[in-house]
């Protein structure tokens, strides 16, 4: 499943994942409740980075479309599905050295004629294994120029990060203007939920980098510059080689398929989608083929869910949010799946819209 403002898809939440294993494992078992929150603070801006120069439209996954990520060397494996048709839904879970992080997403939009605006629905949870939760939604998207001029996306709005522990987060992304020389700017504090002081202040940009100073500048004499005393808690890398899509060398390899990965996906794994297959290859003619076909099953998908189809990992909690119930590594290692339709549609394996019982994929 690619990845857009539409949606947050499989390999935005891998790459973060893998961010997430860089970012925050060395501080697991430190318990450095401040280091803590404020490399979780910039795993959640760092996630945005990837959207510079990437407008163009993404695949639309079909419903019960599925995605694994699994890296045993770093002891982090990561899965999602789309669970709702109307509203798309994508649900995703993640496991590391200590911790687990699982979302669903939804995006309201609006259109104002020259530009969409994506309002996310949905709440971000990270766990750690000492029983500290943080908690956070994301910013407002906003993409112009869909009708003439160049395409560029901007994110902008609170975001706030509500931890269960000391500290929690407030992260301002400032909303770009037309004359502005200096975009994409964060900033933001951290502060003592028992003292409600701010401990900490944050700033940089979402497409470049964070840094952290401890403190609360404000308190400093006129004149201080926090820069001159900033840490630096992530850079986005700065990959040279330009694709056409400007994919990053991790972007890329997510679609990757070898003979032994390919014996143990299940049918619904989006590294089997014809269409995408087809594109990556260079066979325009053949990719727009299958994408028609494949459109027609989504149709299909529609009529499925109205009649009560349900997900095959997730299920919804008592708030409304989708959490991963388990299964799907067990299956994989067995490579059973019994009950688990084709739903690209290439052996002719497909429920019927008339077919009976809540989970037809």
């Amino acid at each position: 499943m690619g990845k857009a403002g539409q949606v947050l898809t499989c390999a935005f939440f891998c790459h973060k994942a893998d961010l997430t294993h860089d970012v925050l494992v060395t501080f697991v078992f430190q318990g450095n409740e401040l280091l803590r929150i404020l490399k979780i603070a910039a795993f959640a801006v760092s996630g945005y980075s990837s959207t510079e120069g990437r407008q163009c439209k993404p695949f639309n996954p079909l419903l019960g479309e599925t995605y694994e990520a699994d890296y045993p060397d770093k002891g982090l494996r990561f899965f999602s599905e789309k669970v709702s048709h109307h509203p798309m839904i994508v649900a995703c879970h993640c496991e590391g050295k200590g911790w687990k992080f699982w979302a669903d997403s939804n995006l309201k939009g609006k259109f104002w004629g020259r530009s969409i605006q994506l309002d996310p629905v949905g709440v971000l949870t990270l766990q750690f294994e000492d029983g500290e939760t943080f908690q956070w939604s994301k910013v407002t998207t906003s993409i112009y120029n869909i009708i003439l001029g160049k395409i560029y996306c901007d994110h902008y709005g609170t975001m706030r990060i509500k931890g269960s522990g000391n500290y929690s987060c407030k992260l301002k992304f400032k909303e770009q203007s037309i004359i502005d020389r200096n975009p994409h700017q964060v900033h933001g504090f951290v502060q003592d939920n028992r003292t409600g002081e701010k401990v900490a202040m944050l700033v940089g940009k979402w497409d470049e980098a964070m840094y952290y100073v401890l403190g609360d500048p404000t308190t400093k004499p006129k004149g201080y510059d926090p820069m001159t005393e900033a840490v630096l808690l992530w850079e986005r890398d700065k990959y040279v080689t330009k694709t056409r899509y400007n994919l990053s060398p991790f972007a890329i390899s997510l679609n990757e398929l070898t003979t032994g990965l390919l014996e143990r996906l299940p049918p619904t794994d989006s590294r089997l989608r014809p269409d995408q297959r087809h594109l990556e290859n260079g066979e325009y003619e053949l990719a727009n083929a299958e994408k028609l076909r494949l459109e027609q099953l989504q149709r299909q998908a529609r009529k499925l869910q109205e009649r009560g189809w349900q997900p095959r990992w997730f299920q919804k909690d008592e708030d409304g949010c989708y959490c991963y119930k388990g299964g799907y590594w067990e299956a994989r290692e067995k490579k059973n799946w019994d009950g688990i339709y084709d739903i690209f549609g290439q052996s002719g394996d497909l429920p019927s819209c008339s077919g009976e019982g809540p989970n037809l994929l």
